[in-house]
């Protein structure tokens, strides 16, 4: 009909703009981003037939994905237990290769740490693991009563003696992901794949500090405005905060429920 056109002339527009933006996104993901942050309440179906017609869907590269064997990795159940460290490396002209490591919470899929160096040096996995715990410990990873978890390949950073007693004094569980085992990271290295499907092979890159204002932003902007189908189409800052609101009421009703308690044997004594 006439009032559909219109509409659909109206909503290809901000498809356009997104797909612009995140050249990557498929139609589930526009869909997503168009009902849970700009909400504009739009049937799915649609979406994909505009995106079809406008030859603005993700080709399909199933003939390029490798058969693998599964394999057990942990599964994160609460915010801070498990989180993925790694690193890529990126061309900036007129300089050569800058190394981008970051730090993944598993359970929230918020990046809370990251580091862009010159050189690929423990140091600098020492960097984006402090600011990792500063973000989300603010009265000090020793004061939590619950473990956090590391997880890593078996690269020469996070296995050397320096990288590995900070861990240890800090009290911190590493965990080495097997040779043979190319998903024991996958979290973390799909979010670095996200990055650079949105952010750095969308363009050159001229200066070092160029490309670190850029990062910094795209993170900050991944973890406020980046709805997840895990985590029920809520942004990874917004998941944390949800567990952590849930953690405090349980935590006040466990503790109104000893109260009563108390005070009915108070009563019958």
């Amino acid at each position: 009909s006439k009032k559909v056109a219109t509409e659909e002339q109206e909503l290809l527009p901000i498809i356009r703009r997104l797909k612009a933006e995140h050249p990557c996104w498929g139609y589930r993901r526009v869909w997503a981003y168009m009902k849970y942050r700009e909400k504009l309440f739009v049937n799915k179906k649609r979406i994909y037939r505009i995106m079809k017609e406008n030859k603005l869907l993700v080709p399909s590269t199933r003939h390029l994905k490798a058969s693998r064997v599964e394999r057990n990795k942990p599964r994160a159940e609460r915010v801070n237990e498990y989180w993925g460290i790694d690193m890529t490396k990126i061309m900036v002209q007129n300089y050569g290769w800058v190394y981008l490591v970051i730090i993944l919470d598993w359970y929230s899929k918020k990046i809370v740490g990251h580091s862009l160096s010159l050189r690929s040096t423990s140091q600098d996995w020492m960097e984006a693991l402090g600011k990792g715990i500063n973000n989300q410990f603010s009265k000090g990873i020793k004061e939590s009563a619950e473990q956090l978890n590391l997880v890593s390949d078996n690269g020469s950073q996070p296995t050397s003696e320096r990288f590995m007693k900070e861990c240890s004094e800090l009290g911190i569980t590493q965990i080495f992901a097997r040779y043979n085992n190319p998903k024991g990271n996958a979290d973390t290295e799909r979010v670095i794949r996200t990055l650079k499907e949105d952010l750095v092979w969308l363009r050159e890159w001229n200066t070092v500090e160029e490309l670190r204002c850029a990062i910094d932003n795209w993170i900050e902007n991944y973890n406020t405005d980046y709805p997840h189908s895990s985590l029920n189409y809520m942004t990874p800052v917004e998941f944390e905060t949800s567990f952590f609101e849930m953690r405090l009421f349980e935590k006040n009703n466990f503790n109104l429920k000893n109260l009563n308690q108390n005070l009915l044997i108070e009563n019958l004594c």
